[in-house]
């Protein structure tokens, strides 16, 4: 899993802070590529949640059974089908959409086996992308993008419009959406302009229903 940022709160990452937030306590969670489990203990210790973690790298999966995190040694892009419809009250992918060879049908997963879906992302229609490509021909590298071109794991970086509109073509409703920078702060320019100003996006989508 890409960690977008290292900064911790409370003893978690802020990106990881900023999805707990979004957590209701007692919820059923399932965290795709959940790394060491950090978020998974986090919720534990302060929500009094329940779930699984799916990664896999070994080193990982060892480091969330010592945190007491409950994981399962699977690779996201040979897809869900073990898990049934509305198995969890949540499933979180956090800066790993963009690492998956088929996002677009990730997404149908989560939203099929999660009454509520939270997905972060590095967005790159922010403007230093845009500059470093308009200006200087190369591709970006920053604080929210770190990995040069040649040893990237992002195979399918998107825009904030480019998430919205796969969205909207799936029939998946954007219960609400937070972009921030990299330090994971936002500002009245971000929500305005989220799509030019916003470096990280946070979604949280749920199946529409037709109602």
């Amino acid at each position: 899993m890409n960690t977008l940022l290292t900064q911790t709160h409370n003893g978690i990452r802020d990106d990881l802070a900023l999805i707990s937030n979004w957590i209701t306590p007692g919820a059923r969670v399932l965290d795709l590529g959940c790394g060491d489990g950090n978020l998974l203990a986090h919720l534990q210790r302060t929500k009094d949640i329940t779930g699984y973690g799916l990664e896999i790298d070994a080193d990982n999966v060892i480091a969330c059974i010592e945190a007491g995190v409950n994981v399962l040694q699977l690779d996201l892009d040979a897809g869900l089908d073990q898990f049934e419809d509305n198995s969890f009250d949540f499933v979180v992918m956090s800066s790993a959409l963009q690492e998956v060879q088929r996002p677009d049908e990730l997404i149908d997963e989560m939203v099929r086996i999660g009454h509520d879906s939270i997905v972060t992302f590095p967005n790159f229609g922010h403007w230093r992308p845009r500059m470093s490509l308009g200006l200087r021909g190369l591709m970006p590298v920053s604080r929210a993008l770190p990995n040069r071109w040649y040893d990237t794991p992002n195979i399918h970086l998107c825009t904030v419009r480019d998430f919205e509109g796969l969205c909207e073509s799936k029939q998946v409703d954007i219960v609400r959406r937070h972009v921030v920078n990299h330090a994971h702060r936002s500002n009245i320019g971000m929500r305005t302009f989220p799509n030019l100003l916003g470096e990280i996006a946070l979604y949280q989508l749920r199946r529409h229903t037709g109602i």
